[in-house]
């Protein structure tokens, strides 16, 4: 951690900043390693440029931010103290010259900028939200290795659901066996909401699983992840659950063929959106670049859509240890849906799939 925390001090110090106030649930776990959600209670990490750094949290979660390995002073407070008096009271008892205060502009609410104006009446603000998300950005190979084992949960996952198909299931008793396994496994937490889609409702990217039956002929599409020591991981196959139509054979190797492109398309220096493109532009030529409504991709981590966002107009170049998702999709009301997703590690030598759930078209 303390790295991380020395990277930050030099933005701080490049800026000018009397000290960073971190309270964003993912960059606090980034820079302490402890993983909370306080609901409306005040957890943050306060950074300074070159003293050493302090969390602020529930009293009741203090021995748990220690067992995660944070080293540093803990200013704790239960229910019934103020814990915005708190900090300032620590502040003052370094005797720290209060400035300029560097915030997550993209997560501090209007109403705790308020609290900070309050006690902090002379003080300018400046946003980290950049800085912050280039660090996170690039994998460390401690955070690589969680990613991978994340990655071969949800491998496992996608098995467990395309084993558990029958006519007749419903999409939520997918769901249901899928995260009943996983568990069993050690999952405490899923990423995000599983989708299991069948039939036309998996013409929707983002669709609702519910009381949706399984039925010859169907489209099937799984996208789930799991949380793994804070990591995330992200796959998206589908099957066909009987004897597929030409129609979506067609449909299922020209998104196959997309994603192929846009990986082999992923190399250092690369720009984000020549890897959209890539993907685009072989299913604009097939005829279906209407039904491909959203970006290739996006980042991966702590998050499950984090920095940087892998759309068409992104002009950032492909960085060694960068995390994201490559997964082009074809939606047809009429039809259902197809889209392949993978995670990928970007390396010196090109990119690394993380998931490798086999990605020819599946007859059930």
């Amino acid at each position: 951690m303390m790295e991380r925390i020395s990277k930050l001090q030099q933005k701080l110090k490049e800026k000018n900043g009397s000290w960073a106030f971190i309270t964003s649930t993912a960059n606090v776990f980034y820079f302490s390693g402890f993983y909370s959600h306080p609901h409306e209670r005040l957890l943050a990490v306060v950074i300074f440029p070159d003293d050493e750094p302090f969390l602020i949290c529930p009293e009741m979660d203090a021995n748990q931010a220690k067992q995660a390995g944070w080293a540093y002073t803990i200013v704790s407070y239960d229910d019934v103290h103020h814990p915005w008096h708190m900090l300032r009271d620590e502040l003052n008892r370094r005797n720290v010259q209060t400035e300029r205060i560097g915030i997550e502009t993209s997560h501090m609410t209007i109403s705790r900028l308020e609290q900070l104006q309050s006690c902090f009446s002379h003080a300018s603000f400046f946003d980290l939200t950049d800085p912050l998300h280039e660090l996170r950005m690039t994998k460390d190979e401690k955070e690589l290795q969680t990613l991978r084992q994340a990655a071969e949960l949800a491998d496992f996952g996608v098995d467990v659901g395309v084993r558990a198909l029958k006519e007749g299931k419903t999409e939520l008793d997918i769901i249901a066996t899928i995260e009943y396994e996983l568990k069993k496994r050690g999952v405490r937490a899923m990423a995000f909401d599983t989708m299991v889609l069948t039939g036309t409702n998996s013409a929707h990217p983002h669709g609702v699983p519910g009381m949706n039956r399984i039925q010859s002929g169907d489209f099937v599409l799984f996208d789930l992840g799991v949380v793994l020591d804070g990591y995330c991981s992200d796959i998206t196959r589908t099957v066909v659950f009987g004897k597929p139509t030409e129609q979506q054979k067609q449909i299922y190797d020209i998104v196959l063929q997309a994603q192929q492109e846009a990986i082999h398309a992923c190399q250092i220096g690369t720009s984000i959106g020549s890897i959209d493109k890539a993907a685009r532009l072989r299913i604009e030529q097939e005829g279906y670049g209407a039904y491909f409504p959203h970006r290739i991709g996006h980042g991966l981590g702590i998050d499950v859509h984090e920095y940087p966002s892998m759309n068409a107009t992104n002009t950032m170049p492909l960085q060694a240890g960068m995390v994201f998702t490559i997964e082009p999709g074809i939606y047809v009301p009429s039809v259902g849906g197809v889209r392949i997703e993978d995670d990928i590690y970007m390396t010196d030598k090109g990119p690394l799939l993380l998931t490798t759930y086999p990605k020819e078209l599946q007859i059930i």
